[in-house]
């Protein structure tokens, strides 16, 4: 048994030594650094949602920053279809994310404090806003129609982000303490961190 683990060291000792062992090395802190790399990255676009204070006020910076993705979208021209593809899956990654944290947290308190109705309908338009991803996507981005469908699509995300920012989670917001408030908050961020 000793000179199964003495031979098992050398060996380990070989790999580590010359060259071998600085390409293992290299290896190792190459892949270290995509991890940092990954988790400053997630911080990043975490970090305007965190830093808006409370779960209420993060999901409007991040209502926000999707109309300024459809600024950017309309203010691009058929000859532009490349920046118009980079900007579009700008918008699903950032609503992709955003639908993670209130489909599964916030619609889930909204649920928790008997608005059921309510949370179906919030679920029901985040049915209709994958399919306008969906449709985009497939459309041809230099064709005139494609961005009268952006058009159409701003519109029903606008009327959704309405209705949640001044009927449905206020009230939401308002019936929490303030302990609950932040637990909420610390669980959202949490789970746009995954994503993000």
């Amino acid at each position: 048994m000793t000179d199964n683990i003495s031979e098992i060291r050398s060996t380990a000792g070989d790999l580590f030594s010359g060259t071998s062992g600085a390409v293992i090395a290299a290896g190792a802190a190459g892949f270290g650094l995509g991890i940092l790399a990954a988790a400053g990255r997630r911080a990043a676009v975490q970090a305007p949602t965190y830093f808006a204070g409370d779960w209420l006020d993060g999901i409007k910076r991040e209502h926000e920053m999707a109309l300024e993705l459809f600024d950017a979208i309309e203010e691009t021209d058929a000859s532009e279809p490349k920046k118009r593809a980079a900007l579009l899956l700008q918008l699903q990654h950032a609503l992709g994310k955003h639908a993670v944290e209130e489909e599964d947290v916030i619609y889930c308190a909204v649920r928790d404090h008997g608005a059921d109705e309510n949370a179906d309908e919030l679920v029901h338009d985040h049915g209709v806003v994958k399919q306008f991803l969906y449709d985009l996507e497939k459309m041809d981005k230099s064709d005139p129609l494609w961005i009268v469908k952006v058009r159409e699509f701003r519109s029903h995300i606008e009327a959704h982000m309405r209705e949640e920012e001044e009927e449905i989670l206020p009230r939401l917001h308002d019936r929490l303490s303030d302990e609950q408030n932040q637990k909420l908050t610390n669980r959202m961020n949490r789970e746009g961190f995954k994503v993000a």
